[in-house]
Protein backbone atom coordinates (compact mmCIF):
# COMPACT_ATOMS: atom_id res chain seq x y z
CA UNK A 1 0.00 0.00 0.00
CA UNK A 2 2.56 2.73 0.56
CA UNK A 3 4.37 1.61 -2.27
CA UNK A 4 1.66 2.52 -4.09
CA UNK A 5 0.67 5.62 -2.09
CA UNK A 6 4.26 6.71 -3.13
CA UNK A 7 3.83 6.25 -6.83
CA UNK A 8 0.56 8.07 -6.76
CA UNK A 9 2.66 11.14 -4.94
CA UNK A 10 5.43 11.00 -7.74
CA UNK A 11 3.26 11.03 -10.64
CA UNK A 12 1.41 13.92 -8.90
CA UNK A 13 4.62 16.22 -8.28
CA UNK A 14 5.92 15.00 -12.21
CA UNK A 15 2.53 15.86 -13.43
CA UNK A 16 2.45 19.66 -11.49
CA UNK A 17 6.35 19.83 -12.52
CA UNK A 18 5.24 19.48 -16.42
CA UNK A 19 2.02 21.48 -16.05
CA UNK A 20 4.68 24.85 -14.59
CA UNK A 21 7.63 23.97 -16.55
CA UNK A 22 6.77 22.56 -20.15
CA UNK A 23 5.35 24.20 -22.98
CA UNK A 24 1.39 23.21 -23.65
CA UNK A 25 2.23 20.32 -26.38
CA UNK A 26 5.39 19.45 -24.74
CA UNK A 27 3.44 19.48 -21.25
CA UNK A 28 0.35 17.01 -22.54
CA UNK A 29 2.67 14.58 -24.15
CA UNK A 30 5.39 14.04 -20.60
CA UNK A 31 1.62 14.24 -18.58
CA UNK A 32 0.66 10.78 -20.54
CA UNK A 33 3.86 9.25 -20.51
CA UNK A 34 3.93 9.49 -16.87
CA UNK A 35 0.72 8.52 -16.13
CA UNK A 36 1.79 5.43 -18.28
CA UNK A 37 4.68 5.36 -16.34
CA UNK A 38 2.68 5.43 -12.99
CA UNK A 39 -0.19 3.17 -14.21
CA UNK A 40 2.53 0.24 -14.91
CA UNK A 41 4.75 0.98 -11.51
CA UNK A 42 1.81 0.42 -9.54
CA UNK A 43 0.88 -2.89 -10.86
CA UNK A 44 4.36 -4.00 -10.67
CA UNK A 45 4.87 -3.12 -6.28
CA UNK A 46 2.02 -5.54 -6.22
CA UNK A 47 3.48 -9.20 -5.34
CA UNK A 48 0.02 -10.21 -5.47
CA UNK A 49 -0.20 -9.12 -9.55
CA UNK A 50 3.26 -10.11 -10.13
CA UNK A 51 2.98 -13.96 -9.23
CA UNK A 52 -0.50 -13.85 -11.03
CA UNK A 53 0.27 -12.54 -14.44
CA UNK A 54 4.29 -13.08 -15.12
CA UNK A 55 4.13 -12.23 -18.86
CA UNK A 56 2.53 -8.79 -17.80
CA UNK A 57 5.10 -7.96 -15.22
CA UNK A 58 8.05 -8.01 -17.82
CA UNK A 59 5.81 -6.59 -20.03
CA UNK A 60 5.27 -3.78 -18.12
CA UNK A 61 8.95 -3.59 -17.10
CA UNK A 62 10.13 -3.18 -20.28
CA UNK A 63 7.39 -0.56 -21.36
CA UNK A 64 8.40 1.54 -18.01
CA UNK A 65 11.93 1.10 -19.35
CA UNK A 66 11.39 2.27 -22.77
CA UNK A 67 8.98 5.44 -21.61
CA UNK A 68 11.66 6.46 -19.05
CA UNK A 69 14.06 6.49 -21.52
CA UNK A 70 12.10 7.67 -24.65
CA UNK A 71 11.26 10.62 -22.52
CA UNK A 72 15.32 11.35 -21.39
CA UNK A 73 16.62 10.84 -24.74
CA UNK A 74 13.83 14.10 -25.82
CA UNK A 75 16.46 16.48 -23.35
CA UNK A 76 20.11 14.60 -23.30
CA UNK A 77 22.40 16.22 -25.68
CA UNK A 78 22.66 15.13 -29.25
CA UNK A 79 26.29 13.38 -27.99
CA UNK A 80 24.10 11.23 -25.33
CA UNK A 81 22.24 10.04 -27.67
CA UNK A 82 24.16 8.51 -29.84
CA UNK A 83 25.61 6.67 -27.03
CA UNK A 84 22.59 5.82 -26.19
CA UNK A 85 21.93 4.22 -29.93
CA UNK A 86 25.15 2.20 -29.87
CA UNK A 87 24.46 0.96 -26.27
CA UNK A 88 20.83 -0.72 -27.42
CA UNK A 89 22.36 -2.14 -30.78
CA UNK A 90 25.16 -3.75 -28.94
CA UNK A 91 22.20 -4.95 -26.26
CA UNK A 92 20.36 -6.48 -28.43
CA UNK A 93 23.69 -8.83 -30.28
CA UNK A 94 24.30 -9.53 -26.57
CA UNK A 95 20.88 -10.80 -25.69
CA UNK A 96 20.74 -13.36 -28.68
CA UNK A 97 24.54 -14.20 -27.78
CA UNK A 98 23.52 -14.88 -24.12
CA UNK A 99 21.21 -16.94 -25.09
CA UNK A 100 23.09 -18.84 -26.91
CA UNK A 101 26.02 -19.43 -24.56
CA UNK A 102 23.96 -18.92 -21.63
CA UNK A 103 21.04 -21.19 -22.44
CA UNK A 104 22.48 -23.66 -24.76
CA UNK A 105 25.56 -23.92 -23.36
CA UNK A 106 27.08 -23.38 -27.42
CA UNK A 107 30.22 -21.10 -27.86
CA UNK A 108 30.45 -18.52 -30.51
CA UNK A 109 33.07 -16.48 -31.52
CA UNK A 110 31.60 -14.87 -34.90
CA UNK A 111 28.52 -12.78 -33.41
CA UNK A 112 30.77 -9.28 -35.33
CA UNK A 113 30.11 -11.15 -38.45
CA UNK A 114 26.39 -12.09 -37.24
CA UNK A 115 26.26 -8.69 -36.67
CA UNK A 116 27.73 -7.31 -40.15
CA UNK A 117 24.68 -9.43 -42.38
CA UNK A 118 22.21 -7.60 -40.30
CA UNK A 119 24.28 -4.69 -41.46
CA UNK A 120 24.80 -5.21 -44.92
CA UNK A 121 20.81 -7.03 -45.27
CA UNK A 122 19.71 -3.75 -44.24
CA UNK A 123 21.98 -1.15 -46.31
CA UNK A 124 21.30 -3.47 -49.77
CA UNK A 125 17.15 -3.49 -49.15
CA UNK A 126 17.70 0.36 -48.13
CA UNK A 127 19.88 1.20 -51.05
CA UNK A 128 17.29 -0.82 -53.60
CA UNK A 129 14.23 0.15 -51.46
CA UNK A 130 14.93 3.53 -50.77
CA UNK A 131 11.46 4.52 -49.75
CA UNK A 132 10.18 1.34 -47.86
CA UNK A 133 9.51 1.91 -43.89
CA UNK A 134 12.50 1.20 -41.69
CA UNK A 135 10.28 -1.86 -40.31
CA UNK A 136 10.63 -3.70 -43.67
CA UNK A 137 14.92 -3.37 -43.90
CA UNK A 138 15.10 -4.10 -39.70
CA UNK A 139 12.58 -7.16 -40.57
CA UNK A 140 14.76 -7.90 -44.22
CA UNK A 141 17.64 -7.55 -41.42
CA UNK A 142 16.49 -10.32 -39.14
CA UNK A 143 15.82 -12.79 -41.90
CA UNK A 144 19.09 -13.04 -43.33
CA UNK A 145 20.48 -13.08 -39.80
CA UNK A 146 18.33 -15.93 -39.00
CA UNK A 147 19.08 -17.34 -42.61
CA UNK A 148 22.67 -17.65 -42.19
CA UNK A 149 22.38 -18.86 -38.49
CA UNK A 150 20.71 -21.94 -39.66
CA UNK A 151 23.11 -22.54 -41.75
CA UNK A 152 26.22 -22.35 -39.47
CA UNK A 153 23.69 -24.05 -37.11
CA UNK A 154 23.40 -27.34 -38.72
CA UNK A 155 27.33 -28.41 -38.48
CA UNK A 156 26.97 -27.10 -34.97
CA UNK A 157 24.45 -30.29 -34.23
CA UNK A 158 27.52 -32.22 -34.29
CA UNK A 159 30.52 -29.79 -32.99
CA UNK A 160 31.23 -29.05 -29.47
CA UNK A 161 33.48 -26.83 -27.54
CA UNK A 162 36.46 -25.68 -29.40
CA UNK A 163 35.87 -27.58 -32.53
CA UNK A 164 31.91 -25.35 -32.83
CA UNK A 165 34.03 -22.06 -31.39
CA UNK A 166 36.83 -22.59 -34.22
CA UNK A 167 34.04 -23.11 -37.02
CA UNK A 168 32.48 -19.49 -35.89
CA UNK A 169 35.71 -18.21 -36.29
CA UNK A 170 36.11 -19.27 -39.24
CA UNK A 171 32.98 -17.49 -40.46
CA UNK A 172 34.07 -14.20 -38.53
CA UNK A 173 37.59 -14.21 -40.44
CA UNK A 174 36.43 -14.82 -43.72
CA UNK A 175 33.29 -12.18 -43.24
CA UNK A 176 35.08 -9.69 -45.20
CA UNK A 177 36.42 -12.22 -48.12
CA UNK A 178 32.73 -12.98 -48.73
CA UNK A 179 31.48 -9.46 -48.57
CA UNK A 180 34.60 -8.85 -50.90
CA UNK A 181 33.60 -11.59 -53.45
CA UNK A 182 29.44 -9.88 -53.49
CA UNK A 183 31.03 -6.50 -54.02
CA UNK A 184 28.67 -5.22 -57.12
CA UNK A 185 25.80 -5.39 -53.65
CA UNK A 186 28.14 -5.11 -50.61
CA UNK A 187 30.28 -2.32 -52.24
CA UNK A 188 33.45 -4.04 -51.39
CA UNK A 189 36.15 -2.64 -49.36
CA UNK A 190 34.37 0.84 -49.35
CA UNK A 191 31.16 -0.23 -47.73
CA UNK A 192 27.50 0.78 -48.72
CA UNK A 193 25.98 4.55 -47.62
CA UNK A 194 22.49 4.38 -47.51
CA UNK A 195 20.40 6.55 -50.01
CA UNK A 196 18.86 9.07 -47.27
CA UNK A 197 19.23 9.40 -43.78
CA UNK A 198 16.66 8.50 -41.35
CA UNK A 199 14.76 12.14 -40.41
CA UNK A 200 12.14 12.97 -37.67
CA UNK A 201 8.72 13.30 -38.60
CA UNK A 202 6.97 16.47 -38.07
CA UNK A 203 4.97 16.17 -35.16
CA UNK A 204 8.40 15.26 -33.17
CA UNK A 205 10.15 18.17 -34.91
CA UNK A 206 7.16 20.44 -33.38
CA UNK A 207 7.11 19.25 -29.76
CA UNK A 208 11.48 19.66 -29.61
CA UNK A 209 12.64 23.04 -28.98
CA UNK A 210 12.20 25.85 -31.83
CA UNK A 211 16.56 26.38 -30.96
CA UNK A 212 17.06 22.64 -31.71
CA UNK A 213 18.63 21.48 -35.06
CA UNK A 214 17.48 18.94 -37.80
CA UNK A 215 20.12 16.96 -36.69
CA UNK A 216 19.41 17.16 -33.09
CA UNK A 217 15.67 15.75 -34.09
CA UNK A 218 16.78 13.31 -36.39
CA UNK A 219 19.16 12.04 -33.27
CA UNK A 220 16.33 11.71 -31.11
CA UNK A 221 14.16 9.75 -32.91
CA UNK A 222 16.50 7.64 -34.24
CA UNK A 223 16.83 7.02 -30.24
CA UNK A 224 13.37 6.50 -30.14
CA UNK A 225 13.33 3.71 -32.73
CA UNK A 226 16.14 2.04 -30.98
CA UNK A 227 15.02 2.53 -28.02
CA UNK A 228 11.34 0.73 -29.35
CA UNK A 229 13.14 -2.11 -31.03
CA UNK A 230 15.23 -2.85 -28.08
CA UNK A 231 11.75 -2.81 -26.29
CA UNK A 232 10.47 -5.64 -28.52
CA UNK A 233 13.53 -7.68 -28.52
CA UNK A 234 14.06 -7.45 -24.52
CA UNK A 235 10.35 -8.22 -23.77
CA UNK A 236 10.67 -11.23 -26.87
CA UNK A 237 13.78 -12.89 -24.97
CA UNK A 238 12.74 -12.54 -21.35
CA UNK A 239 9.27 -14.57 -22.57
CA UNK A 240 11.84 -17.04 -24.23
CA UNK A 241 14.30 -17.27 -21.41
CA UNK A 242 10.99 -18.14 -19.22
CA UNK A 243 9.37 -20.37 -22.06
CA UNK A 244 9.50 -24.22 -22.40
CA UNK A 245 11.87 -23.54 -25.08
CA UNK A 246 14.14 -21.90 -22.93
CA UNK A 247 14.17 -24.47 -20.19
CA UNK A 248 14.68 -27.21 -22.69
CA UNK A 249 18.08 -24.88 -23.80
CA UNK A 250 19.19 -25.19 -20.47
CA UNK A 251 18.54 -28.77 -20.11
CA UNK A 252 20.62 -29.47 -22.87
CA UNK A 253 23.24 -27.15 -21.57
CA UNK A 254 23.58 -28.52 -18.40
CA UNK A 255 22.61 -32.14 -19.42
CA UNK A 256 22.29 -33.62 -23.52
CA UNK A 257 21.54 -36.78 -22.46
CA UNK A 258 19.02 -36.03 -19.89
CA UNK A 259 17.20 -33.81 -22.13
CA UNK A 260 17.31 -36.53 -24.72
CA UNK A 261 15.63 -38.55 -22.30
CA UNK A 262 12.94 -35.56 -21.14
CA UNK A 263 12.07 -35.58 -25.33
CA UNK A 264 14.32 -33.00 -26.59
CA UNK A 265 15.80 -33.42 -30.14
CA UNK A 266 19.67 -31.85 -29.51
CA UNK A 267 20.32 -31.08 -33.32
CA UNK A 268 16.86 -28.87 -33.43
CA UNK A 269 17.56 -27.29 -30.23
CA UNK A 270 20.98 -26.44 -31.03
CA UNK A 271 19.82 -25.44 -34.67
CA UNK A 272 17.02 -23.05 -33.40
CA UNK A 273 19.86 -21.03 -30.88
CA UNK A 274 21.85 -20.33 -33.48
CA UNK A 275 19.17 -18.96 -35.93
CA UNK A 276 17.26 -16.69 -33.01
CA UNK A 277 20.71 -15.51 -31.66
CA UNK A 278 22.40 -14.60 -35.10
CA UNK A 279 18.42 -12.98 -35.89
CA UNK A 280 19.11 -10.74 -32.76
CA UNK A 281 22.85 -10.11 -34.09
CA UNK A 282 21.52 -8.94 -37.40
CA UNK A 283 19.04 -6.67 -35.77
CA UNK A 284 21.57 -5.04 -33.56
CA UNK A 285 23.65 -4.19 -36.91
CA UNK A 286 20.59 -3.33 -38.82
CA UNK A 287 20.28 -0.43 -36.24
CA UNK A 288 23.89 0.72 -36.21
CA UNK A 289 23.87 0.75 -39.99
CA UNK A 290 20.53 2.78 -39.73
CA UNK A 291 22.51 5.65 -36.58
CA UNK A 292 25.81 5.79 -38.74
CA UNK A 293 24.09 6.08 -42.09
CA UNK A 294 26.44 3.80 -43.81
CA UNK A 295 28.24 0.59 -43.55
CA UNK A 296 31.50 -0.81 -43.58
CA UNK A 297 33.90 -4.24 -43.63
CA UNK A 298 36.00 -3.05 -41.63
CA UNK A 299 33.85 -2.67 -39.19
CA UNK A 300 32.52 -5.89 -38.59
CA UNK A 301 36.29 -7.91 -38.06
CA UNK A 302 37.24 -11.04 -35.89
CA UNK A 303 37.98 -7.76 -33.01
CA UNK A 304 34.26 -6.96 -32.61
CA UNK A 305 33.66 -10.93 -32.10
CA UNK A 306 36.32 -10.49 -29.68
CA UNK A 307 34.91 -7.41 -28.09
CA UNK A 308 31.43 -8.78 -28.29
CA UNK A 309 32.28 -12.24 -26.20
CA UNK A 310 34.43 -10.21 -23.72
CA UNK A 311 31.00 -7.41 -23.32
CA UNK A 312 28.76 -10.65 -22.41
CA UNK A 313 31.37 -12.19 -19.76
CA UNK A 314 31.80 -8.67 -18.20
CA UNK A 315 27.55 -8.17 -17.93
CA UNK A 316 26.96 -11.40 -17.42
CA UNK A 317 26.45 -14.72 -19.13
CA UNK A 318 22.64 -15.88 -19.84
CA UNK A 319 21.10 -13.02 -18.15
CA UNK A 320 19.34 -10.19 -19.00
CA UNK A 321 20.46 -7.54 -17.11
CA UNK A 322 23.92 -8.71 -18.31
CA UNK A 323 23.67 -7.71 -21.40
CA UNK A 324 22.07 -4.39 -20.97
CA UNK A 325 25.09 -3.78 -19.19
CA UNK A 326 27.19 -4.99 -21.59
CA UNK A 327 25.15 -2.27 -24.06
CA UNK A 328 26.16 0.21 -21.45
CA UNK A 329 29.76 -0.43 -21.38
CA UNK A 330 29.69 -0.20 -24.80
CA UNK A 331 28.50 2.75 -25.19
CA UNK A 332 30.82 5.13 -23.49
CA UNK A 333 33.78 3.27 -24.37
CA UNK A 334 34.46 5.06 -27.00
CA UNK A 335 34.97 8.26 -25.44
CA UNK A 336 36.58 6.95 -22.11
CA UNK A 337 39.46 5.65 -24.11
CA UNK A 338 39.68 8.67 -26.12
CA UNK A 339 39.44 10.91 -22.74
CA UNK A 340 42.03 7.99 -21.64
CA UNK A 341 44.18 8.55 -24.19
CA UNK A 342 43.89 12.22 -24.09
CA UNK A 343 45.02 12.17 -20.25
CA UNK A 344 47.85 10.15 -20.66
CA UNK A 345 49.06 12.02 -24.11
CA UNK A 346 49.14 9.18 -26.63
CA UNK A 347 49.39 9.78 -29.88
CA UNK A 348 45.57 8.72 -31.20
CA UNK A 349 47.11 7.54 -34.51
CA UNK A 350 50.33 5.36 -32.79
CA UNK A 351 50.13 1.62 -31.74
CA UNK A 352 49.68 1.95 -28.08
CA UNK A 353 46.58 4.15 -28.93
CA UNK A 354 45.30 1.81 -31.54
CA UNK A 355 45.62 -1.47 -29.56
CA UNK A 356 44.18 0.59 -26.06
CA UNK A 357 40.60 -0.62 -26.39
CA UNK A 358 41.78 -4.21 -26.99
CA UNK A 359 43.58 -3.88 -24.12
CA UNK A 360 41.34 -2.55 -21.41
CA UNK A 361 38.35 -5.01 -22.47
CA UNK A 362 40.83 -7.60 -22.08
CA UNK A 363 41.82 -6.27 -18.77
CA UNK A 364 38.01 -5.81 -17.58
CA UNK A 365 37.71 -9.50 -18.77
CA UNK A 366 40.68 -10.77 -16.61
CA UNK A 367 39.15 -9.02 -13.64
CA UNK A 368 35.71 -10.23 -14.24
CA UNK A 369 36.71 -13.57 -14.31
CA UNK A 370 38.97 -13.22 -11.17
CA UNK A 371 36.56 -11.35 -9.08
CA UNK A 372 33.16 -12.16 -10.26
CA UNK A 373 32.78 -15.35 -12.22
CA UNK A 374 28.88 -14.57 -12.87
CA UNK A 375 29.75 -10.71 -14.68
CA UNK A 376 28.44 -7.69 -13.08
CA UNK A 377 24.67 -8.81 -13.23
CA UNK A 378 25.75 -12.10 -10.96
CA UNK A 379 27.60 -10.21 -8.71
CA UNK A 380 24.92 -7.85 -7.98
CA UNK A 381 22.30 -10.36 -7.39
CA UNK A 382 24.83 -12.20 -4.68
CA UNK A 383 25.08 -8.76 -3.22
CA UNK A 384 21.29 -8.06 -3.04
CA UNK A 385 20.61 -11.88 -1.76
CA UNK A 386 23.00 -11.25 0.94
CA UNK A 387 21.72 -7.88 1.82
CA UNK A 388 18.22 -9.78 1.96
CA UNK A 389 19.23 -12.67 4.71
CA UNK A 390 20.89 -10.08 6.74
CA UNK A 391 17.76 -7.82 6.69
CA UNK A 392 15.77 -10.93 7.62
CA UNK A 393 18.02 -12.35 10.15
CA UNK A 394 17.59 -8.79 11.74
CA UNK A 395 14.35 -8.83 11.74
CA UNK A 396 13.44 -11.72 13.53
Amino acid sequence: MRARLAVAGALVVGVVATALLARARVAIVLVVCEALFAALAALWVSPSWRAAHPVGTRLAQTVMTVDALGVASAFVSTSVNGNLEAGVSMTIVLLGLSFLTGSSGQISLGHGAFMGVGAFAAAIWANHHAHSPVVIALLAAVVAGAAVGFLLGLPATRLRGPYLAGMTLAFAVAFGSILNAFSSWTGGDSGLQLPTAVSAPRWLVDLLPPSDSPLAAATVWLSQISLVVAGVALFAMSNLFASRVGRSMRLVRDHDVAAELAGVSLPRARVVAFVISAAYAALGGALSTLVNNSVSPATYGFALSITILALMVIGGIGTIPGAMIGGLIFAYSTSSISWITARLGLNPQGNLASQLNGIIFGVLLVGAIVAAPMGIAGAGRQVARRWRERHHLRAD
